[in-house]
């Protein structure tokens, strides 16, 4: 049966209206001012050193009790995403394009209402670093907050995070050792050609015709070159080329998402991507260039630290509210980066309504309120048995 402190349960009134504020003004990565002052506000209030400006606009905040020398770190991410809300709310976006599509405002919610906790019942032995990171949606704010020292100025021995889940029952917690997350990465592929009338096509070369070869031999990939229990997902996203019905183009574009797990089969995605563009093109008389762009590394979850939230979770939530992933998510998280340099685990909240609840990313998403106190109650819990007083 899930426990709730009462530190949390008397402060979810004040959480639900901070998570409707940071809902109603949504930033994107890197540009999470008015965010970040409102988390380091209330960190400094209840009593934790607060250090801001890595990766520009995050926050660590620190609390140590006891003469314990573990630590551990807890992550939230804060940024919203360039979508224009739909839900109708009385708290929706005031952000024209900007929204909370994936419940980073939520997730922010639950770290503060467990920072609370936390430093009222002082029920731990060691030091806890709560980590707000900027930037998860697409610029990588976990990488460049490891880049800028992270683990070095706040040492860790483990780094958890958990992101909701619409699509989970509600209140589920679902764990996986290993990846959890996949790597992404983009291409983006320019056909070159030679432009002419519609009328003539003889005296062009038409890039379009060459770029949809291209796209049509890009699917074999995954099926023709990938070991079938390799997951691997390639994704012509975007083609773009010519503007009238009586003019060939001299271009086309071609975007292309790439989504991976091991570092061998995102090799040969990149190379095989490559030679085909290439290859088609030539044999339409034409070139092909690509301008391959690396992103995410996978999010891989440690076994150690993964078997000791799991089994957190069955006592706090009942067996029943707990499941193992059979598979990974083809998502990314730059959770990841954190977990390259610190053992830790990544996991999810399921956080689904009765009725219909809309996926994330979605522009009539809403996070789940009811999952503020779970939330906040577990990471209490987490940190407090992780740095359990002797």
């Amino acid at each position: 049966m899930t426990t709730v402190q009462p530190t949390i349960l008397n402060s979810l009134p004040e959480l639900v209206a901070v998570r409707h504020d940071l809902h109603a003004h949504p930033e994107l990565g890197l540009e999470e001012v008015r965010t970040s002052n409102l988390v380091a506000r209330q960190l400094e209030a209840m009593g934790y050193r607060v250090t801001r400006g890595l990766a520009r606009t995050g926050i660590v905040a620190t609390l140590s009790n006891g003469t314990g020398r573990r630590s551990i770190g807890i992550r939230a991410d804060m940024d919203a995403l360039p979508i224009a809300e739909e839900t109708g709310l009385a708290y929706a976006s005031r952000m024209p394009g900007l929204m909370h599509a994936c419940g980073h405002d939520g997730h922010t919610t639950m770290l503060l209402g467990a920072a609370k906790a936390l430093a009222e019942r002082r029920n731990f032995n060691g030091t806890i670093h709560l980590i707000f990171q900027p930037a998860e949606e697409n610029v990588g704010g976990a990488r460049i907050m490891v880049e800028e020292g992270l683990f070095e100025r706040f040492p860790c021995d483990a780094v958890f995070a958990l992101h909701n889940e619409p699509n989970l029952p509600f209140g589920q917690f679902a764990f996986r050792e290993g990846p959890i997350m996949a790597a992404v990465d983009e291409a983006f592929i320019k056909v070159r050609g030679s432009g002419g009338h519609g009328a003539e096509p003889q005296a062009t070369a038409d890039p379009i015709v060459a770029g949809a070869s291209i796209v049509m031999a890009l699917q074999s990939i995954v099926s023709r070159n990938i070991h079938p229990l390799d997951p691997a997902v390639v994704t012509v996203a975007a083609f773009h080329g010519g503007a009238a019905s009586n003019v060939i183009p001299s271009t086309a574009d071609i975007t292309v998402g790439i989504r991976s797990f091991d570092p061998r089969v995102r090799d040969e995605l990149e190379r095989r991507i490559g030679l085909i563009a290439a290859r088609q093109a030539q044999s339409y008389d034409m070139t092909a260039t690509v301008d391959y762009r690396r992103s995410y590394d996978p999010t891989i979850n440690h076994k150690a630290e993964t078997d000791f939230a799991r089994s957190l979770a069955r006592r706090f939530a009942g067996p029943e509210k707990v499941v193992d992933l059979e598979r990974p998510f083809m998502g990314s998280e730059d959770f990841g980066y954190m977990l390259k340099e610190r053992p830790g685990t990544y996991f999810f909240l399921g956080g689904a309504r009765a009725g219909n609840s809309h996926p994330l990313h979605h522009p009539a998403y809403d996070f789940n309120d009811d999952l503020i106190p779970i939330g906040a109650a577990f990471w209490t819990e987490l940190a407090e048995t992780y740095l359990k007083s002797e």
